[in-house]
């Protein structure tokens, strides 16, 4: 069985009022993310990039990804799932956008965005082949399995 790799996630602040990724209980899967914004960002139906003050150094081996928070979904504020790759050093920025009868939202300094999710990665080869092994469901899906 392969082992598990174990490492530190480093976390830079960009901005001195940037507020670090943080468990909001211990069974939390995800840290928080927070806006870094001196002023207030006015969130639409186009996708807008809300910066987050910070920049993450992950050792090799780890799938970090940025994901939607719950609760602003069920408001109407819809976050795109992010990749962060172990070689990249940039600031996180969490795209977000407004869906049904919310036309805008307003984010400020230091109001939670989104869920940092970290996991290892599976090691994988890819091999191009011919066919495919049969299976009960084929080739079916988006909603082929039922409602």
């Amino acid at each position: 069985m392969p082992s598990i790799p174990s490492g530190v996630i480093k976390v830079k602040r960009l901005h001195p009022l940037a507020r670090l990724p943080e468990r909001a209980t211990p069974g939390s899967s995800g840290c928080d993310l927070y806006a870094c914004t001196e002023t207030e960002i006015e969130v639409g139906r186009d996708p807008t990039l809300i910066p987050t003050g910070i920049a993450i150094e992950a050792p090799a081996g780890f799938d970090v990804q940025i994901r939607p928070r719950s609760g602003l979904s069920a408001r109407g504020v819809m976050g795109t799932f992010g990749t962060i790759d172990s070689d990249y050093r940039g600031e996180l920025m969490v795209t977000l956008y407004c869906v049904g009868n919310l036309s805008s939202y307003i984010v400020r300094d230091g109001d939670r965005i989104a869920q940092l999710v970290v996991a290892v990665l599976a090691s994988f080869d890819l091999r191009e082949v011919t066919d495919l092994s049969d299976s009960a469901r084929g080739a079916g899906g988006h909603g082929s399995t039922g409602p």
